[in-house]
């Protein structure tokens, strides 16, 4: 430890860091030691002895450290610090960068509408323009005809229309100028048309379903013709020859017919199921037992 003694004995014009140096050594203190002593790097205290005063960082921190290096080893550097060039204390000048002067401000806010309005007008002209025909009513609707008609106006055999003959009393026919009509577009509407009567074979036997029935229907040779559920409303025609057994649940919603004639199908019927053969005329005859 360093004693009470006051060390006084250095040159005066000395610098800081050179004082200091020379009273550690007189102490007989190596910088590892002061280091220890002041809790400081060694490099920070080979930077004051030398004055290398820009690797400490800002001068308020350099001169408070000079002051406890010179209270360690007991050196009065009160006259030497005022004259050392370690500069004064300044503090920082705070320069606001979010002010914005008003005219800048307002000449901002003007450019943005403008550049708003501009984008509109640039995206609703055009739709403007394109829908403009759809919606001022001056364009005719046209008309439509289908392409099975024929026009009366129209001669089928492309000769001159028949001239109506005239009138001794009829007035005078003044011709007026005709006026443009709206266009014929032609539509592909299909013309009903009534419906053709479907030719029924001599013998043939048909089936109309009022009801759901459930059909069992054999060919002649036995093979199934057709065994299934039928729904209501639907109907069947087999040929002479086609058929040879048939059996009709729910008998009473079915309505057979043979060459457009209504078989009756209580002879045949049990239960509400009708079982019956049919000839290769067509004829309808009880199932034998």
């Amino acid at each position: 430890m360093i004693d009470d003694q006051t060390v006084n004995a250095f040159d005066a014009a000395a610098g800081c860091g050179a004082r200091l140096r020379q009273a550690r050594e007189a102490a007989g203190l190596t910088l590892e030691a002061v280091g220890q002593q002041l809790r400081m790097p060694m490099q920070v205290v080979k930077s004051l002895e030398d004055e290398q005063w820009q690797r400490l960082g800002a001068p308020v921190f350099v001169r408070g450290q000079l002051r406890s290096y010179a209270r360690l080893l007991k050196v009065d550097l009160g006259d030497v610090l005022e004259q050392a060039s370690i500069g004064p204390v300044v503090p920082p000048q705070l320069v606001s960068h979010t002010h914005t002067p008003r005219a800048r401000r307002i000449a901002e806010s003007l450019g943005r509408r403008v550049l708003y309005v501009g984008i509109t007008a640039v995206l609703a002209v055009p739709v403007w323009f394109a829908t403009r025909g759809h919606f001022d009513g001056s364009a005719p609707a046209p008309s439509t005809a289908s392409l099975d008609v024929v026009p009366a106006a129209v001669p089928m055999s492309g000769g001159p229309a028949p001239a109506e003959p005239v009138r001794p009393d009829a007035a005078p026919i003044v011709a007026t100028p005709a006026t443009p009509s709206a266009p014929y577009l032609a539509s592909l509407t299909p013309v009903p048309r009534p419906a053709a009567a479907a030719a029924t074979p001599s013998g043939a036997l048909s089936l109309q379903f009022k009801g759901d029935s459930w059909v069992d229907i054999a060919a002649p040779d036995g093979s199934t013709v057709e065994k299934a559920l039928i729904k209501s409303g639907d109907t069947r025609s087999f040929s002479p020859g086609q058929v040879g057994r048939m059996t009709l649940g729910n008998a009473s919603a079915v309505e057979v017919q043979q060459a457009g004639t209504i078989v009756d199908l209580s002879p045949y019927q049990r239960a509400n199921v009708a079982r019956f053969t049919v000839s290769s005329d067509g004829s309808v005859a009880p199932v034998p037992h």
